[in-house]
C-alpha cells in the first residue's frame, strides 16, 4: 500500500514540476520566440484595442521571400479556407479546422477588406479590424470572456527578404474550460 502511495505522491510531483517549468521557463520564452528586443518593445498595429492585457506575445521571423510572395498567404486563413498553417491535429481538436492547412495559393481567398471575418470551424470567427495590403493584419476577436488581437506585419529587411512580426494580445476571463483547453492552445498557438 506503501509503495502505491509514494507513486502517487511521485506522479503527482512529476506533473506539478512540468507544469511549473512550463509556466516559468517554456512560455516566456515562446511568448517572445524568434523576435529582438526591438520588435518585443515596438507598438504593433492594435495595441490600442486592449489597453491592460493579461497577456503578451510578439513573435517573429525572417522568411527568403518578398513580402508580395507571403501576403496571399495571410489573406487566405480561416476554415474552409487556407486553413490557420498551425499544427493540423491541434487545430482539428480544437474544431477549427476540418482538414488540412493549404499548400498553395487559393485565387478565390486573395481578396480580403476591413469589416471581413476570418471564418473558424467551431467558436468565434476573427473580424478583420484593419488592413494594409503586403504590410499588416489586424483582427480583433472578441467573445464571451475574451478579448484578443492578433496582429501580423510584414517588413521588408532587404530585397528578397522579409520580416514577419506576429503580435497578440489578450484578455481573457480565467474559467475551468478555459483552464482545461490551455494545455492544447499554447502549443497550437505557438
Amino acid at each position: 500500500m506503501m509503495t502505491i502511495i509514494w507513486i502517487v505522491i511521485g506522479v503527482i510531483a512529476a506533473l506539478v514540476a512540468v507544469i511549473l517549468a512550463g509556466l516559468f521557463l517554456v512560455l516566456p520564452w515562446s511568448r517572445r520566440w524568434g523576435a529582438t528586443d526591438a520588435e518585443v518593445q515596438s507598438a504593433m498595429p492594435g495595441d490600442e484595442l486592449i489597453e491592460d492585457p493579461q497577456s503578451v506575445t510578439t513573435r517573429a521571423i525572417t522568411v527568403k521571400a518578398p513580402v508580395t510572395d507571403l501576403w496571399p498567404w495571410l489573406v487566405q486563413m480561416g476554415y474552409r479556407r487556407g486553413g490557420m498553417y498551425s499544427y493540423d491535429w491541434i487545430d482539428r481538436l480544437l474544431g477549427i479546422l476540418d482538414r488540412p492547412s493549404a499548400d498553395r495559393i487559393i485565387p478565390e481567398f486573395q481578396h480580403l477588406e476591413v469589416g471581413d471575418v476570418i471564418p473558424m470551424g467551431k467558436g468565434t470567427s476573427w473580424p478583420v479590424k484593419d488592413i494594409v495590403p503586403d504590410r499588416s493584419l489586424l483582427l480583433d476577436i472578441r467573445d464571451k470572456g475574451a478579448h484578443i488581437t492578433w496582429s501580423f506585419l510584414l517588413e521588408e529587411i532587404e530585397p528578397g527578404s522579409t520580416r514577419l512580426i506576429l503580435g497578440i494580445r489578450s484578455q481573457l476571463a480565467v474559467s475551468p474550460f478555459l483552464l482545461l483547453i490551455l494545455p492544447v492552445m499554447i502549443p497550437g498557438d505557438f
